[in-house]
């Protein structure tokens, strides 16, 4: 490198002991070059004078002791060695003080001491105020917290996710990630979002750096080349941004994983021009999601349920209509896929918008303008007899002035809203909305199902062709088995590292599920866990996904299962796969000796 305070700086941060993908065009640039070569430079020039200063008053009041004449016990002329000169500047000017030494000082040499103790009080006071000053400088606080996250990322050892933007959105994933024990690197452009990030209550470190993502240099410092890193995910509130993120990783790590938000359609297809990232547009998945619940909605229940998160409670199951005449005020983005997803289910919409941007008449689309707060523009747009209502702005208070007038035309009316702001939440509860889009809790539903467990996308992806009747029917088996609240989600694969107990049972082709999900203590109760879905796999590679299998469903080796249930349904399932006393039990209701011992004094009578 020709920077060698550029190169130092470099093997300080750590950064040429990372992994690096081979090939040339996989080199992520540096980061922290700038930054720290800026600091280099910074400290250099802001503490050599104060240093010098410090070094010149130390030399000039040793060498003064050293020439000033003094006086021995005896009366003796003696003259101070460089030595003792140099210990008796020291704890003096440190204001220590132990005295003077070897000999009581002449009236000259405490002339002298006087003159030197005054020069290093402003020396020190000097070189204080300027390191201060400088531990105050913004730049070298960032480049001291760069090298403090490029340390933390070093260290970690286990899997992990690369969030870009903690917003409400990444807030969100962050918790519900912590709460599975996964580790997450957070990047954001918002120092006052890190700091809060910080002061989260975790289970693990959390490490956090204040930087741009379109920097390539910041994901890799932020452990994108790191093999460890599983995903990277785009959250932040600017598709272009977000779109750089999803770029970088495509070129530089096109075998990541990588899940981008952004509420524009043009922006999303540039995303999928490089690689396959997973894009997750909030207004179109809300308009998904209210034609599932038209369709079905005990499927709709379920899967909001779902991609809620452990401790979640069981969302009540609504009916949007799937007939009659639906009115829609703004025609934003929102506005535009909500229309597109209505007219998709066969429903006559009225779109109600400012002469500017109203929309021109279409098939079944009726425009009305004017603005919706305006009571009299609802009632030309007929909401009085309308079956759904949709309050599409981007601003909360209007959208809630618009559900409250809805209303009073029309009281039997669905209504559907959007939450632009976190702090809003509570107004939107207390209007009792039908349906509502929170597009930061949408985003993050979706990624956290995506990454959870990787069973859980497909099997939210099969449940809206299971039919409503099937997904009432797994519900009822989830509650009854569960409760009301959201339990703990996990996979098992029926192998010899996860369930070296049952390949026997399993090769004999006899292991029913309902079986296998015995209580391990009392053989006739049964464990408190629902199989949402077994994936097999057959030999030419094909896959089978079996969604909700019931108890004489037979399992075979290598089956993957996608469980839901509570923590000591899991302890008891989890003995049954590991312990081979436990397994006996569960399959033939005898109970065999567990211990070593036991078993040889077993055999021993036996014999």
């Amino acid at each position: 490198m020709g920077n060698p305070l550029l190169s130092f700086w470099m093997r300080l941060l750590g950064q040429d002991e990372e992994p690096r993908p081979r090939g040339p065009s996989r080199r992520i640039p540096m980061a922290s070059a700038v930054e720290a070569e800026s600091t280099i430079f910074l400290i250099l020039r802001r503490m050599r004078a104060p240093l010098i200063v410090l070094i010149t008053i130390f030399a000039v009041s040793v060498f003064g002791l050293t020439l000033v004449p003094g006086q021995d016990a005896t009366g003796a002329p003696y003259r101070m060695s460089f030595f003792d000169a140099f210990y008796f500047m020291s704890y003096t000017a440190s204001t220590i003080g132990f005295g003077e030494l070897p000999n009581t000082f002449t009236p000259a040499q405490r002339l002298w001491v006087t003159a030197t103790i005054y020069l290093t009080v402003i020396g020190w006071a000097y070189a204080v105020g300027t390191l201060l000053a400088l531990l105050q400088d913004r730049a070298f606080r960032r480049a001291l917290a760069l090298q403090h996250f490029t340390r933390k990322v070093k260290r970690l050892r286990e899997p992990f996710l690369l969030i870009v933007g903690h917003g409400r959105t990444g807030e969100l994933l962050c918790r519900a990630f912590d709460a599975l024990g996964k580790r997450v690197v957070v990047i954001d452009i918002a120092e006052d979002r890190i700091d809060a990030l910080e002061l989260g209550s975790y289970h693990g470190d959390v490490p956090g750096l204040v930087a741009d993502a379109r920097d390539p240099g910041h994901l890799g410092v932020a452990g994108l080349r790191n093999p460890r890193c599983e995903a990277v995910v785009a959250l932040t509130d600017d598709d272009e941004a977000n779109l750089a993120v999803a770029m970088t990783a495509a070129l530089l790590r096109p075998d990541l994983p990588v899940i981008a938000r952004t509420v524009s359609p043009a922006i999303g297809e540039r995303m999928r021009a490089f690689g396959s990232p997973t894009v997750v547009n909030p207004f179109d998945r809300f308009g998904d999601h209210l034609r599932i619940a038209m369709r079905s909605p005990a499927s709709y229940q379920l899967m909001t349920w779902l991609e809620s998160g452990p401790g979640a409670e069981l969302p009540t199951r609504g009916r949007p209509p799937g007939e009659g005449r639906w009115v829609v005020c703004g025609c934003g983005r929102f506005g535009r896929e909500v229309i597109a997803d209505l007219r998709a289910e066969g429903l006559d919409v009225t779109v109600v918008e400012p002469r500017a941007t109203a929309p021109g008449p279409g098939d079944g689309v009726t425009p009305v303008e004017g603005s919706g707060v305006d009571p009299t523009v609802l009632v030309r747009a007929g909401v009085a007899d309308a079956v759904g209502f949709v309050a599409g702005t981007d601003d909360d208070t209007t959208n809630l002035s618009l559900v409250s007038d809805a209303r009073r035309l029309n009281r039997s009316i669905f209504v559907a809203a959007r939450q632009n702001r976190a702090t809003s939440a509570p107004l939107f509860a207390a209007m009792e909305i039908d349906s509502l889009l929170v597009p930061a809790e949408v985003v993050a539903h979706e990624v956290f199902a995506q990454l959870s467990t990787p069973l859980l996308w497909r099997f939210l992806q099969g449940v809206p062709q299971q039919g409503d009747a099937w997904a009432a029917d797994l519900l009822r088996r989830v509650t009854s088995d569960c409760g009301q609240r959201m339990p703990a989600l996990w996979k098992i694969r029926l192998d010899r590292g996860e369930a070296p107990t049952l390949l026997g049972w399993l090769d004999s082709g006899e292991a029913r599920l309902g079986d296998v999900l015995r209580d391990p203590e009392r053989r006739e109760d049964r464990l408190g866990i629902t199989v949402l879905m077994i994936l097999r796999r057959a030999g030419d590679g094909a896959e089978e996904h079996v969604m909700g299998p019931d108890d004489d469903f037979v399992l075979a080796p290598d089956d993957e299962l996608l469980l839901l249930g509570t923590t000591p349904a899991r302890r008891g399932l989890d003995l049954t796969l590991l312990v081979d006393a436990a397994r006996e039990y569960v399959r033939t209701g005898r109970r065999v000796p567990a211990g070593w011992l036991w078993r040889t004094l077993t055999r021993a009578r036996v014999g």
